[in-house]
């Protein structure tokens, strides 16, 4: 069994992260998990939450706000809609992705109307898990 997994984290904007991890905690659509080297494989979306990485260098967090996991034997690659590191995320970052997100909710049509809630709700207990 391997102890480390090749993990990438890329977003439209850019890449933020190429490394080899020992597990990767997922917010997934459908729960919280955690890949681990040899997983079977899964590929599931993301909902608005942290992602965290633990690696030889330590433990970093990234606000990622949906997009998708690829999980497999030999690693884990995420796709995030939007990515930021947690240590650089502000309030007004915040601010901004929620109020988005309330329009979308605003507009949504009645078929959509409880995912886009769900989004908000989301995106707020995101907020809170930062502390911003």
């Amino acid at each position: 069994m391997a102890q480390t997994m090749q993990f990438d984290l890329v977003s439209p904007e850019r890449a933020l992260a190429s490394l080899q991890a020992v597990a990767v905690q997922i917010p997934g659509a459908d729960g919280d998990m955690t890949a681990m080297p040899d997983h079977a494989p899964t590929i599931t979306t993301l909902r608005p939450g942290l992602l965290t990485v633990e690696s030889a260098e330590g433990t970093t967090s990234y606000a990622v706000t949906g997009g998708f996991a690829d999980i497999n034997a030999e690693g884990t690659s995420v796709l995030a809609e939007k990515a930021i590191p947690a240590a650089d995320i502000t309030a007004a970052d915040m601010d901004g992705l929620i109020d988005l997100a309330k329009e979308t909710a605003a507009t949504a049509t009645a078929e959509n109307k409880d995912a886009a809630a769900k989004n908000v709700a989301d995106l707020e207990a995101l907020r809170a898990a930062l502390n911003v």
